[in-house]
């Protein structure tokens, strides 16, 4: 496709707005030129900007307090009525497939990369989510709304907090603006933090146009910046996606180990840098059911929570689909060659080689799976009675629909002697519907104990340290919005500061360790944001 018209800066949204210590900024994606994205404005607010939520901890690398952003000066520089000196707005290209059919072109429709400045911990872009109307936009109105843009903020803190890969959110700005959903709600922009937010479909916009030198600028760009470690190798893009394949397997096992659902996981929600990337319809298990499905839209289950790593996987196949013609060039020639797919004699060997590199995704999915799950039960020695351990867990778990978080916390206070009775037990045994069920798997669960050198005070401790007592359940994020809509931003501030810390206690905010009440069965997320 032709590349969309740079859009100038209108001078009259110039702002002086800065702060002390700002890491320098420098053209990062950018530097990829005009093909790969348009520059333009942000869409100004038709109304007051205010700030709902600050984390201090995804501002720390940036050296901005909430002070320093809670200005007229910053607040529109955040929510799009302003663009500051060290900010180049850009909204990228990229297409996808979503719910496994090709949709063609897609791109930023609402987002806009600020800028990328180099910190301490590395580049770190900075991007405006609900920005206004791109080349990209589609269908689009550009914004985003108070709602959607609260739960990203919360879940992007919240799975940081956790120690899981994700881009961050800096802040949530509102404006009393109305935006058209299936309701008339209010606007919001939320801030996000990424080293980069480069995804799957970046690279299947390039492949499904047969834009080769494109294609390998990007991967050239991507391997240079996050994975130097792969230029050494005899062939750089193989290597990449090896290490992609990798970072994603992790990831996955991360998701599955807290019981965390995304719920549209299309190729273009897939980042390259192996994060979790677009908070949409997430949800977190409450009741453990393997089939879980997160996203009102996704009538089919495709995303549902089993089929996570499935469908995992199936988003790195798209990826080495496009990457295909890149996997003839060498360290040893001049990287100017590519596959011809037509040929079968290039093609078959690209395949074959492809298909090999993401072997690496199920080897390493597989031991991080069963290495996460043995720290959740505190076993610290693999032994080959593991697997049927865990399967017999979880089909408990599944069939009696149990809360998977307080399972795995009350599980820590389990000691190898106790018997049904003891008031630890019962605990646990409370959490089930079929006492009898549990008892008997409780038992399986000491008998294994018993082969473990750690004493139970300790492996309680290590339990506690991987088995949060807090997480972002749709029912909490709900009071939190509800709150916010009356101007009330405290449950947004209270939910954020414990989810930054998951896994300790929070005296005053037990409330939300506690399981879903009743009304949270009505709850529904979607697409729709």
């Amino acid at each position: 496709m032709p590349s969309s018209p740079a859009v100038q800066p209108d001078d009259s949204l110039a702002s002086p707005f800065d702060w002390p210590g700002r890491p320098h900024a420098a053209p990062g994606f950018a530097r990829l030129g005009e093909r790969f994205l348009t520059r333009l404005p942000p869409l100004p607010m038709p109304a007051s900007p205010y700030l709902v939520g600050f984390s201090p901890e995804a501002a720390a690398p940036l050296g901005l307090s909430r002070a320093g952003l809670d200005t007229p000066a910053g607040l529109d520089v955040f929510v799009g009525n302003a663009i500051a000196a060290w900010s180049d707005p850009l909204a990228t290209v990229y297409s996808g497939h979503q719910f496994g059919v090709w949709a063609g072109q897609l791109g930023d429709g609402r987002a806009l990369l600020l800028a990328e400045l180099q910190t301490a911990d590395g580049p770190c872009e900075v991007q405006l989510k609900g920005a206004g109307l791109t080349p990209y936009s589609r269908m689009g109105d550009g914004r985003a709304v108070l709602r959607s843009s609260i739960r990203e903020f919360l879940c992007s803190e919240a799975m940081a907090g956790l120690g899981i890969p994700t881009t961050r959110a800096l802040c949530v700005i509102g404006a009393d603006a109305p935006v058209r959903r299936e309701e008339i709600e209010t606007a919001a922009v939320v801030t996000r933090l990424a080293p980069s937010f480069v995804r799957f479909g970046h690279f299947e916009h390039f492949a499904a146009n047969e834009k080769l030198p494109e294609l390998r600028a990007l991967a050239d760009f991507v391997i240079d910046r996050f994975y130097p470690a792969c230029r050494a190798e005899a062939q750089p893009y193989l290597a990449l996606l090896r290490e992609v394949a990798r970072r994603t397997a992790e990831l996955i096992a991360q998701w599955q180990a807290v019981g965390f659902c995304h719920g549209v996981m299309n190729t273009d929600n897939m980042s390259i840098l192996g994060l979790t990337l677009d908070y949409g319809p997430f949800g977190f298990l409450d009741g453990f059911d393997a089939n879980h499905i997160c996203n009102h839209s996704d009538t089919g289950g495709r995303y549902a929570y089993a089929q996570q790593p499935q469908i995992a996987y199936w988003n790195l196949f798209c990826l080495a689909q496009a990457l295909l013609p890149l996997f003839g060039s060498r360290n040893d020639n001049d990287g100017t060659a590519f596959v011809d797919l037509s040929d079968e004699a290039q093609a078959q060997p690209a395949i074959d080689a492809a298909q090999a590199a993401l072997l690496v995704y199920r080897d390493t999915y597989g031991a991080a799976f069963y290495a996460r799950y043995r720290a959740k039960l505190g076993l610290t020695q693999a032994h080959d009675g593991d697997e049927a351990l865990f399967g017999d867990l979880f089909k408990l778990l599944h069939t009696q629909r149990a809360d998977y978080t307080l399972f795995f916390r009350h599980l820590a206070d389990v000691r190898r002697d106790d018997t049904p009775a003891d008031a630890q037990a019962r605990t646990v045994r409370d959490i089930f519907f079929d006492r009898d069920s549990a008892d008997a798997w409780l038992a399986d669960y000491r008998r294994r104990l018993q082969t473990e050198p750690l004493p139970d005070d300790a492996r309680a401790e290590a339990m506690r340290r991987v088995n949060p007592k807090y997480v972002l359940r749709n029912h909490l994020a709900e009071i939190a919005i509800r709150r916010a809509k009356e101007k009330d931003f405290s449950e947004v501030e209270h939910l954020r500061t414990v989810l930054a810390r998951p896994f300790d206690d929070h005296p005053g905010f037990e409330r939300y360790a506690g399981p879903a009440p009743d009304w949270a069965a009505s709850l529904e997320v979607s697409c729709s944001s």
